[in-house]
């Protein structure tokens, strides 16, 4: 599986969804199952455009159609560095056409995990507040 030309390392890239979008940075998490932990992040930075369901399954990356590159340039006034386009299974009948234009692309592979519940026990270890404890810890 590639995306914009980069390789994707081996593994079960299966269920997707954004775990980060802001004014930097668009993060997607990929794994057999995100539900706990994902094996890979694709993030696209800076973004210019985002036209993607929060959560998808099998997608299948390709070249933006010209049509897609004209459409983004009228948008964004001139032609996006980076851009990506899929089809992807979103819960529907069919697939969804996807579009993400960007600065730039970093993939990252490794294992992350879930952020700890709501009333989880926070592990020992150091802080990361040097100060006395918040009220809120």
């Amino acid at each position: 599986m590639e995306i914009a030309g980069r390789k994707l390392p081996e593994g079960s890239w299966w269920d997707w969804e954004i775990t980060a979008c802001d004014a930097g940075r668009l993060r997607l998490a990929a794994g057999y199952d995100v539900t706990y932990h994902h094996g890979l992040e694709v993030i696209f930075t800076d973004p210019l455009f985002v036209s993607c369901p929060p959560a998808f399954r099998d997608p299948v990356f390709r070249p933006p159609a010209p049509a897609e590159t004209a459409r983004l340039a009228r948008v964004l006034g001139e032609a996006a560095p980076l851009v990506v386009a899929f089809e992807a299974d979103a819960g529907g009948r069919e697939a969804v056409s996807c579009l993400v234009a960007a600065e730039g692309l970093v993939i990252r592979p490794g294992r992350w995990s879930r952020d700890p519940r709501a009333g989880a026990q926070a592990l020992p270890g150091p802080r990361d507040w040097p100060g006395p404890p918040l009220p809120t810890d």
